[in-house]
């Protein structure tokens, strides 16, 4: 790595110094997001023995909670400087940043040998100097491990397919549909990138011969591998399926929130943006060969078509949120380094193009609108409202005080899975997926009405599993799953009117989590009162 960084050397280490700043940022001022908490969760469940679908649901492929019970002691472990939270961000940008130099290692292997060190350095500063791209690749969310899957299975890709010796090839290949198709476990619509990926190389069988069939082969043992055990039980099947339902659940497509997913992304990763329209601009040059042209072309044009498959899906959705593109977004830096990296000259035009790369991606970082985001609250007429700390300081002083308010507690009644998280307990069977909580049993009885089954188990939790503690910030039972629509107020009010015959007020936290809702912290009352 030292052979390519060096004809770059000063601008390389002005992309690690912003890269490793803007990381501590991501960790430490990034907003709370409730995702967080069920991800960790639903980990820490994997570690003690339960599985997804069959024990707790989920709607995500079964990859990530895998991986990360693994991992899981890092921010389970009591009196780390690592527990709760800020373990889980730790280990999240841990994958974010092995992506990201999987992609480098990946176009490194697209371009000719002198351009090689522009290539791997545009990647670097469009992700690894992207504040938008390192804090939702931070947060413990499908995106880091998702896009870590893609990298590594694109570069196996192109290392088998250039591989001068064909069992290695091939081995390289059948571990390149593996990733591929872990990758559809971590987020499931990255599914679309296999047949996209075989399409190619069956395309271009007079080249690369038996190729598609070895990454089907992989392919192929990694989505047994990921779902064969739960589509071999039916029960577990059921709750699968009942998942994917959840995201249909919400239904309509609705152009305009797609234009603006694709508005914000675009400001998210302007940097990407500039970079591709410099390459656009910049008149030809004579040296545009590419190594290995065949196996690179190949592997460039399954990139592009894999891209823009997930993409579309994704953009497709009910509520295309713009961080759902951000696993597939290190695909897009790697095609464009690639050709930026080809449409500049010499080693003098290439060391002014480096710089140009690296600047414009730390200035768009460092004025990046989500410093302000996590600084201030909003805007009150002339005035903004600073936060008086950062959401992860605040979620960690919360946790000591549920701490005091019961000393070595094990349970919590919350849908604020990041403060169950946080305080190591842990919450009632039915709410691992915090807000968005519901309980699939409903479908088999459709007569009745889902938020009186929710209130009846409610209550029976209440009484068979009791938990010394309750907290319920704005988001308490205000999301109507599966359809995700706000829960009419009057049946919020049931479900507090529920915890009132159990619960008292202990204390209040303003603004506290994601988007700043009040916190209520309750205490159980005593026996009698």
């Amino acid at each position: 790595m030292l052979e390519f960084l060096r004809p770059f050397r000063a601008p390389w280490l002005l992309a690690f110094g912003a890269a490793a700043c803007l990381s501590v940022v991501a960790v430490l001022w990034g907003g709370l997001n409730q995702d967080e908490g069920w991800y960790l969760y639903a980990a820490q469940l994997v570690h003690d023995g339960k599985l997804p679908y069959r024990d707790f649901f989920f709607t995500q492929g079964p990859t990530m909670p895998f991986v990360y019970s693994v991992l899981s002691p890092v921010w389970r472990l009591s009196g780390s400087p690592l527990h709760g939270l800020l373990g889980g961000r730790v280990v999240t940008l841990a994958f974010g940043l092995a992506a990201i130099l999987a992609a480098i290692s990946l176009v490194r292997h697209l371009v000719p040998e002198n351009r090689r060190g522009l290539a791997g350095l545009a990647v670097f500063a469009m992700l690894g100097c992207n504040l938008y791209h390192l804090y939702f690749t931070t947060i413990p969310k499908t995106y880091a491990l998702g896009g870590l899957f893609v990298m590594v299975g694109f570069l196996m890709l192109v290392r088998g397919l250039k591989s001068a010796k064909p069992i290695l090839g091939n081995i390289l290949l059948f571990a390149a549909g593996l990733s591929l198709a872990f990758a559809s476990g971590t987020r499931i619509s990255l599914i679309l990138i296999l047949p996209v990926v075989g399409l190619a190389l069956l395309l271009r069988f007079r080249e690369f011969r038996w190729s598609f069939l070895w990454f089907g082969f992989g392919g192929a043992l990694g989505l047994f591998l990921t779902y064969g055990l739960f589509a071999l039980d039916p029960p577990s099947l059921r709750a699968l399926l009942a998942a994917q339902g959840y995201h249909a659940a919400r239904g309509g497509f609705d152009p305009f929130f797609a234009i603006g997913s694709v508005s914000r992304l675009l400001r998210g990763y302007a940097a990407l943006c500039v970079l591709g329209l410099a390459a656009f601009l910049k008149p030809r040059t004579e040296d545009r060969a590419v190594s290995d042209g065949a196996a690179a072309r190949v592997t460039l044009w399954a990139l592009a078509g894999g891209l823009a498959a997930v993409f579309l899906l994704q953009l497709s959705a009910p509520f295309p949120y713009d961080d759902y593109q951000v696993p597939i977004m290190g695909m897009l830096a790697v095609i464009v380094a690639a050709w930026f990296a080809r449409a500049c000259g010499d080693d003098a035009v290439g060391t002014r193009a480096a710089w140009f790369a690296v600047l414009v991606a730390c200035g768009i970082s460092f004025v990046s609108p989500l410093l302000q985001e996590w600084a201030t609250y909003s805007q009150d007429r002339f005035w903004s409202q600073k936060k008086e700390q950062t959401e992860l300081a605040k979620l960690r002083r919360i946790g000591r005080e549920v701490e005091c308010l019961d000393p070595g507690g094990k349970t919590i009644l919350t849908q604020d899975l990041y403060l169950a998280i946080e305080t190591g307990r842990t919450v009632p069977e039915g709410l691992e997926m915090g807000p968005f909580s519901y309980f699939p049993d409903w479908t088999t009885e459709k007569a009745r009405s889902l938020h009186v089954m929710n209130r009846e188990l409610m209550a029976e939790l209440l009484k068979s599993a009791p938990c010394p503690l309750a907290a319920c910030s704005g988001y308490a039972f205000a999301i109507e799953a599966p359809s995700c629509k706000e829960t009419p107020f009057d049946e919020q009010k049931r479900y507090f009117e529920i915890l009132k015959k159990s619960y008292e007020l202990a204390d209040t936290e303003p603004r506290f989590g994601q988007n700043a809702t009040t916190l209520l912290l309750l205490k159980r009352r005593e026996a009698g009162r």
